[in-house]
């Protein structure tokens, strides 16, 4: 198999240039040669017009190229300036120079107005904040070329904002920057060009202005993709979950404050918020991970008491936001992971074994369902791209069947073909008399999919819509704490 084959890409200096593909195309491939993780069999790299050639990230950096992966690299410990001088520290008779390397952190962040102290602990930062440290890594090495590899896949739409704000100001000044993406939004809004990749070739390179999306969608999937979809309303039955005054607290503060909600069988509830306003406690709340007062029913059960494996045994699936460290274990065997949840039980469990056989048929139905693109059922769940972990872990989840489903950012990393059928397999499970509650930083998502919107902000649910009620503007006042009189 060619992860990529015959790949041509040209970028000028100063250009913000982007490169899309569905998840497994190759980008990520292509990004780690070019950063020099991996090596080419074959085919030539050039910078500035001279052929380079790098065996190590070390290499590419001293050579101008830079690379900001999914999976950030900092000292959750250590302050801002110790992140960014890390192995690059200026010294002063053998020590470091604090006052230094203080004094260039500073410099480059006032320059490239980042919302950065150089003093702040790392650990502590929001995600749209240790991004932006990332970054700043690879200015302070003096990259040229900078490859940010999926860079809005964890980030809220405010941070993505930021985020582009800072590629034009760093394009504006001569760097030239590749954006690897799957959202097509992105593309159009900050990219000059773009290059797709199918099955490890390229599709398409074109300028971005005027650009059509349903091109770009089809060019990376090889087939028209309905972009547009409006989903039916749901037809709620019984109360399938019920959340009474559940709050949370960290320290004297209430993170969650007497949160009360419902979500009805046969019906899709959304929450909206920005980050940070109390979405995340609840989701770990209600799926037994965080301790909690108030109370919580599945149907007509009291779960409140119970753990994690009781509640799901009760009659809930969670899809967690952070699919690495709650979602899945990496090392392990996709198999082994797309079993957990079935392994207590048969047809995968036999007088107390697990039965190999039916591990891997249980696994190689859920690939095949849910279109999971792996080197097959037996590799490490690591090996997976962040977009085809992502369809494993909600197929796992779906195939449960059970009548609560909480979904956490359900199409985070994921491209925009395996977008539609997340979208679809959600409503079928709706349609099926399941309930569910969605917790999205797209708001398209939310608007697009729920039978009621739920608004939250600074820990408290502030607004609810029903679905013909609901439009961007007015949930958007309500995720800044305004609203209606």
């Amino acid at each position: 198999m060619l992860a990529n084959d015959h790949v041509d890409l040209t970028v000028a200096a100063g250009e913000i240039h982007a490169l899309m593909g569905e998840n497994g195309a190759g980008k990520s491939t292509l990004m780690s040669i070019l950063y020099g993780l991996l090596r080419p069999d074959a085919g030539t790299i050039e910078l500035a017009g001279r052929e380079v050639s790098f065996d190590s990230p070390a290499r590419a950096i001293a050579a101008g190229v830079g690379m900001v992966q999914q999976g950030f690299a900092l000292f959750d410990s250590m302050s801002v300036v110790d992140n960014v001088v890390y192995g690059a520290e200026p010294t002063r008779r053998g020590l470091l120079d604090r006052r230094a390397a203080t004094a260039a952190v500073r410099e480059l962040i006032e320059r490239h107005e980042l919302r950065l102290r150089p003093g702040d602990r790392a650990g502590d930062l929001p995600v749209g904040s240790r991004q932006q440290v990332e970054i700043l890594k690879l200015l302070y090495r003096q990259a040229r070329v900078l490859v940010l590899d999926e860079p809005t896949a964890v980030l809220t739409p405010a941070e993505a904002d930021r985020l582009f704000v800072v590629l034009r100001e760093l394009a504006a000044d001569g760097r030239t920057v590749l954006l690897v993406t799957h959202k097509l939004h992105e593309v159009t809004a900050v990219g000059e060009a773009v290059t797709v990749l199918r099955d490890g070739r390229v599709t398409m390179t074109a300028p971005t202005r005027g650009l059509d999306q349903g091109r770009l969608a089809a060019a990376m999937t090889g087939r028209e993709v309905d972009l547009d979809r409006v989903y039916p309303p749901g037809r709620p039955g019984a109360e399938a979950l019920t959340v009474r005054n559940l709050t949370v607290r960290r320290g004297d503060r209430r993170v969650l404050d007497d949160v009360s909600l419902t979500v009805r069988a046969g019906e899709i509830v959304g929450v909206a918020g920005v980050a940070g306003n109390g979405q995340t406690e609840l989701v770990a709340a209600i799926a037994g991970l965080l301790p909690a007062d108030g109370t919580v029913r599945l149907g007509e059960r009291d779960v409140h008491a119970l753990g994690v494996r009781e509640r799901r045994a009760a009659g809930l699936a969670h899809v967690p936001e952070d699919r690495g460290e709650v979602g899945a274990a990496p090392t392990a065997r996709l198999a082994d992971n797309l079993a957990v949840g079935f392994h207590r039980r048969p047809p995968l469990l036999r007088r107390g074994l697990l039965r190999p056989e039916a591990v891997r048929d249980h696994a190689e139905r859920i690939v095949t369902r849910f279109g999971v693109r792996a080197p097959g059922v037996s590799a490490p769940m690591r090996t997976l791209s962040g977009g085809n972990q992502q369809k494993a872990i909600l197929g796992r989840e779906l195939a449960q069947e059970a009548p609560v489903l909480v979904v956490e950012q359900p199409t985070r990393g994921v491209d925009i073909g395996a977008v539609v059928g997340i979208h679809t397999e959600l409503v079928a499970y709706r349609d099926a008399g399941h309930a569910i509650l969605l917790v999205s930083a797209e708001l398209s998502e939310v608007l697009g999919l729920s039978d009621r919107v739920l608004v939250m902000y600074e820990g408290r649910v502030v607004a609810e819509f029903a679905k013909d009620e609901a439009d961007a503007e007015a949930i958007g006042l309500a995720m800044a704490g305004v609203t209606a009189p």
